[in-house]
């Protein structure tokens, strides 16, 4: 647990934590070489909003596109990456008594251009999810190149104080998913991560 213990101690105290260089630079290497190659090869689809027969296109408050993780199409790679977040979920659970049950995740790609507005990943249509993991898969971000994570800080609310995250390779964010606004910042280059969740029971 003793490599988990900053997250753990980061989400008892605020709710949320960020974590750099959390996969080895060959790990999230291989990662960013999937996932860009998956969206040279056309497999992601535009992002929604909403679950289900409620779900629909609404390019004024998302433009990114996902490929969803499938099990039976998991790369080795990507199955280290789970099997780590697996330990990560075990060692909350031991802690935080969260009940986190399992993960659900997908490759996402913002590009130039692209945004997510303000919005909270715990609502009426998921509320079996209980913590958002972010690994950012972007090996050239520089400074300028957008599509940073502005989470606001205090728990519940839509503005105040806010952390301004980037997307640079190996980072990992965590938060409780139903506590904190956040959204994506225009995007000035193509902007890749794997986003998903612990959920639990509605």
């Amino acid at each position: 647990m003793s490599n988990h213990r900053p997250i753990i101690d980061d989400i008892h105290r605020q709710g949320w934590s960020v974590t750099r260089d959390y996969l080895s630079s060959a790990e999230s290497h291989g990662l960013s070489d999937e996932v860009r190659a998956a969206w040279q090869e056309g497999e992601f689809r535009r992002a929604g909003v909403g679950r289900g027969k409620d779900l629909k296109i609404r390019e004024d408050v998302r433009k990114d596109h996902v490929m969803w993780l499938q099990e039976s199409e998991i790369t080795n790679c990507q199955n280290a990456y789970l099997k780590r977040l697996d330990r990560l979920r075990q060692d909350i659970n031991q802690s935080l008594f969260l009940g986190l049950l399992d993960f659900e995740g997908h490759f996402a790609i913002y590009p130039e251009g692209a945004f997510y507005k303000p919005h909270l990943d715990r609502h009426r249509l998921s509320m079996d999810r209980l913590m958002t993991v972010i690994l950012y898969l972007n090996p050239d971000w520089q400074p300028g190149d957008g599509g940073e994570l502005k989470i606001r800080t205090t728990p519940g609310c839509e503005d105040g104080p806010f952390e301004l995250i980037e997307p640079r390779l190996g980072t990992m964010v965590c938060f409780l998913s139903g506590d904190f606004w956040h959204e994506v910042l225009p995007a000035k280059k193509t902007r890749a991560s794997i986003t998903g969740w612990f959920r639990g029971r509605p």
